[in-house]
Formats: structure tokens, C-alpha cells, sequence
């Protein structure tokens, strides 16, 4: 068979598999494979490990593999979030295999909802969100998902909250604007389809009647969500030409949900030119992201982020108590850094069972010690914080409970009530 190799990292193991085979007739006994859930599929899926690596391999129709390659590289290009395609293997006119990257830290829906009672609405509501918000991004961007659904979806913990990440592009299309008929439209294919997998996983937990009512009533939220968040990005208010402060709530509130603004345009809305319509281009919600890399020179996820400049910011202010001067932040960036962020990522994931992505567990540290000096009216320290974080004694909160759904998901049977190549 004649085969055409394109690998974006063609490191030897990777280079070395029988890719002149189809993938169902690889040898276990000669080939590294990895065995990790996955739902059910259209196409074959295995995991193979090289060079260190996890790798994630999906036997397809050629024109179907090359399309989604094509795509999955235009969605890494714009920084969208999604796994990252690792090649394509061109086996024969008909038949391919996709290669991508296994996303880290990662989880199916199905690790996570069937460990949430159908009358636990907090955890659902931070899926819901980093949903809508995908769909947001991937719109904004031109890209028509056709397929958006919680089998297709992955996720992982980005500070206090869940960031949606695109697993199948089969059925995605890159256009240079969408019109609204495709945004309504994708809107409904995710209706639909979360609305099976849920009702999928109450039948898998046996939840009562009431349960069905309450999930198909959140999965109508959704779209809701995903509206406001549209109106945020397009929204273009009149205001008076000197109302700077109206200018700046504009901004604002663009930032506080992690969009960076790449330009204000202020164009004349009425005849006596003492009015004006505030259009502002927005580029990636990495606004926390980019700030915190430009203190410290950190690369983190935007909900991280968003707490890390948070911590820093307080730090500064210590700083300039105890010095008794101005403190840039530039220069609390890096003294936070060293005296802060990095011997407290050691203690967080040393008192996690040094298990998980250290930023992370930091972050929780930080949440954790925040909720409990809430409590406690006074600032308990880290010292009180490592230790709820060690024996998960933490406050009962739905922010200090997500903290530890990823322990708490490695320990679950595999049952499989969704599609989609996943992480555990």
C-alpha cells in the first residue's frame, strides 16, 4: 500500500508505526497502545504512545480525515480551543488516519456529570457556560461546528471554572464570516444534542421523572447564555462624545470576561456630532492571559490567569506597605513570582498527592484560602489551606467542590453514554 506520511512531529516511534496498515489490524504486541475510555464512535480510535507522547488515532474516509486536518490546523492558527492536530496519514484513495495530540488533564462529560446528582444545577451551569462560551469564540471566528455536542467536547479545570475544548472537527467548515442563519443553525444542532446526552446520563443514573424536566429546561439556558455573551462582543452603544467613562465601562466590562480589545472606534451617531457610536474590535479572550505573561513571563489558561493577576496584584500592594514606596507591577510581577508562585504550585501539589497540573492546584489553593478567610472573617494563611487541601476538609461551596471533581472522576468505573476521544 502506498502511503503518504504528513506528521508535524515525526519524532522516530511515531515515524516508526505500520502505517501501511489500516489501524484495526495493528499488532498489540508490537504497537505501544494505550487503553483509555472512549464513547462510541463513527470511526475507530486508538491511543499509541511515542517518544514520550500520547497520540490519539482515528481511522477515517480520506477526504473526511483531510478536511478535518485542514480545520483543526485553521483552529490552532487562530488560538481556538481545540486539540491540536498532530498529521494525517494518507493510506490509499480511500482510507486515512488523523493523528492528534492527546489533550492533558482532559475529561469526557460523562466522567464528570455521572458523579453529579440531577439536583446538583452548579456543576452543570460551569459546563453549560465554557459550552456557550466555545460556540461564542468558534462563531466570532467563522467557524460553522455542524456537530457541537458533549460527546464532541472535552474539558479541563482553568481556575474556578471549566474551559470547553473541540475533540471532532468532521463536520466543521472555516468561512471568513458567518451569517446569522449558521449561528442559529449550529445553536440548534447543540440544542438537540445536549439534550440527548444529558437525558442520556439520566437514564445511565436512573434519576426520577423530574430529572428530565430539569435538564431539558437547562440545556434551553444554554442558547441564553450564548446570546449574552454575543451581545457583550457586538454590542455598540451611543453615548455622549465626552462621556469617556461610558467609553471605558465598554472596555471594562469586555476585559472582566477576558476579551482583549484591539481597538475603540468612535463613530458619529447624530447630526450635532455630540454623540457617538462605541465600536470596539475585540481579539482572543486571553486578556488575563497575555497581562500575567507580560508581568512574569507565565503562559496559563484565561480563568487561571484571571486569578493569578488577582494574587499578584495583592502582593504588589504588600509590597508597597512594607517598602513604604511605589511598586510597579512589573517589579511585583517577578518578586511574586519567585516568592510567591513557585514555592506555592510546590506546596499545592504536594498537598494534592502531587497529582494534576501544578497552576492549577495553586489556583485551588488560592480559592480554598479565600472561601475559608471568608468564613473565618480574618485571613487564615496557607498554612490552614494546604491542610483542607490535603484532607479535603474545604468549605462547602460549589467553587471549593469543583476543586476536586478530577480526583474524584480517575476513581469511576468507564461507562460509556457519549461519543467523542476523550481523556479519563
Amino acid at each position: 500500500m502506498t502511503v503518504d506520511l504528513r506528521l508535524r512531529d515525526p519524532t522516530p516511534e511515531l515515524l516508526g508505526l505500520p502505517w501501511s496498515q489500516r489501524l484495526a489490524e495493528w499488532d498489540p504486541t508490537q504497537v505501544p497502545f494505550r487503553d483509555l475510555p472512549v464513547g462510541p464512535s463513527r470511526h475507530p480510535v486508538r491511543f499509541v504512545e511515542a517518544d514520550g507522547r500520547l497520540w490519539a488515532l482515528k481511522d477515517l474516509p480520506r477526504r473526511v480525515a483531510v478536511h478535518e486536518y485542514d480545520v483543526l490546523r485553521v483552529l490552532e492558527a487562530r488560538q481556538l480551543s481545540a486539540v491540536r492536530a498532530g498529521g494525517v496519514v494518507l493510506q490509499s484513495d480511500a482510507d486515512a488516519i488523523l493523528v492528534t495530540e492527546f489533550l492533558e488533564g482532559s475529561w469526557q462529560h460523562r466522567r464528570l456529570l455521572l458523579r453529579v446528582p440531577w439536583n446538583m444545577t452548579a456543576h452543570r451551569a460551569r459546563l453549560f457556560d465554557a459550552m456557550a462560551a466555545l460556540l461564542v469564540e468558534l462563531h466570532r471566528n467563522g467557524i460553522y461546528w455542524g456537530d457541537c455536542s458533549l460527546a464532541n467536547t472535552l474539558f479541563v479545570r482553568d481556575g474556578q471554572r471549566l474551559q470547553a475544548c473541540l475533540v471532532d472537527a468532521e463536520t466543521a467548515e472555516y468561512h471568513p464570516a458567518l451569517s446569522d442563519g449558521q449561528r442559529f443553525m449550529d445553536l440548534d444542532v447543540m440544542e438537540d444534542n445536549l439534550a440527548g446526552g444529558l437525558l442520556d446520563v439520566v437514564a445511565v443514573r436512573k434519576e426520577p421523572p423530574e430529572a428530565i424536566e430539569r435538564v431539558i429546561a437547562e440545556v434551553g439556558e444554554v442558547r441564553g447564555r450564548y446570546e449574552h455573551l454575543w451581545d457583550l462582543l457586538h454590542d455598540e452603544p451611543i453615548v455622549a462624545r465626552a462621556d469617556t467613562a461610558g467609553v471605558g465601562s465598554r472596555v471594562r466590562r469586555l476585559n472582566e470576561a477576558g476579551f482583549a480589545v484591539d481597538e475603540v472606534h468612535l463613530e458619529s451617531a447624530g447630526g450635532d456630532d455630540q454623540s457617538v457610536r462605541v465600536k470596539v474590535a475585540v481579539a482572543g479572550r486571553r486578556f488575563h492571559t497575555e497581562r500575567l505573561r507580560a508581568l512574569t513571563g507565565l503562559d496559563v489558561r484565561e480563568g487561571q490567569a484571571t486569578i493569578l493577576v488577582d494574587d499578584l496584584l495583592a502582593h504588589r500592594d504588600r509590597m508597597e506597605a512594607s517598602l513604604g514606596r511605589a511598586v510597579s507591577e512589573e517589579e511585583a510581577g517577578w518578586d511574586w513570582l519567585v516568592t510567591v508562585m513557585r514555592p506555592g504550585v510546590e506546596r499545592a501539589t504536594a498537598a494534592r498527592g502531587g497529582t494534576g497540573e501544578g497552576t492549577q492546584a495553586f489556583c485551588d489553593l488560592l480559592e480554598v484560602r479565600w472561601l475559608m478567610s471568608e468564613r473565618a472573617g480574618r485571613d487564615v494563611g496557607d498554612a490552614a489551606a494546604l491542610e483542607a487541601l490535603a484532607t479535603r476538609a474545604t468549605p462547602d461551596s460549589a467553587a471549593a467542590n469543583l476543586a476536586f471533581v478530577e480526583e474524584a472522576t480517575t476513581e469511576m468505573p468507564v461507562v460509556d453514554v457519549g461519543g467523542g476521544v476523550g481523556s479519563t
